[in-house]
Order: C-alpha cells, then structure tokens, then sequence
C-alpha cells in the first residue's frame, strides 16, 4: 500500500459524515538538521504530525514519535480557507497551521495541491 493510501485510510476515523480528503502529507516538528549536532535530539524531541486536508477544515493530527503513518488524534484543526504554502527547499518550515512543523519536500506536491483546492 502506498503511503498516501495508508495515510488516507488511517485519517478515515476522524473525518465527520459526508466529509472528503483533498490532501493528505507528514510532517515533523524538529528540524532534521539538528541530527548534525546529535540524533538524541531527533529521537527525544521530534514527534510526527499527519496533515489531513478536507473540503470543510485542515486537520493536524498526532502521529506519534516513532511511525509517521497512525493518526492517533486530532490536535488542532483549522480553517479550510487557511493557505498552507508555498513550500520551498528540502525541509519547508510551515507555521501557518498552528505550530511549527516541517515538510520534507516530498510532500511539496500535496501542499500545493491543498492551496489550489482551497482557492
């Protein structure tokens, strides 16, 4: 199973009736970069965040601290009206969802396609 299908099947659980995900990404709230000074601070203090974007709201879900794929609960939901992007380089720092969280280009596709949707 790819990992945008597991992503959407695991999010299914905190969708309201007749809601429909437009996009779906991960993202972390440390910085990779800090593994250049020591992978302890990756491993204590990052934790994994799934983005699920619907037609009604964008939802920031937790993942975890491990996997990136469970989507465990709702922490913060948000307008859908909110624009997300435009990511840029290999690790996008966002902070327009409620916290800062960071998307690893990968999912650059998925956030732009969540801002062409909300428009």
């Amino acid at each position: 199973m790819a990992l945008r299908d597991k992503l959407r099947a695991n999010a299914a659980h905190v969708l309201q009736p007749g809601e429909n995900i437009q996009a779906v990404f991960c993202a972390q709230t440390t910085s990779q970069y800090f593994a250049l000074i020591s992978m302890w601070i990756i491993i204590f203090a990052n934790a994994y965040r799934v983005v699920v974007v619907t037609d009604k709201r964008i939802l920031v879900c937790g993942s975890g601290r491990l996997r990136m794929t469970p989507v465990k609960e709702v922490l913060r939901e948000v307008p859908r009206y909110t624009r997300i992007g435009p990511p840029s380089g290999l690790w996008w720092r966002c902070e327009s969802l409620g916290e800062r969280l960071y998307v690893n280009k990968r999912f650059h596709k998925d956030v732009n396609a969540a801002d062409e949707l909300a428009a």
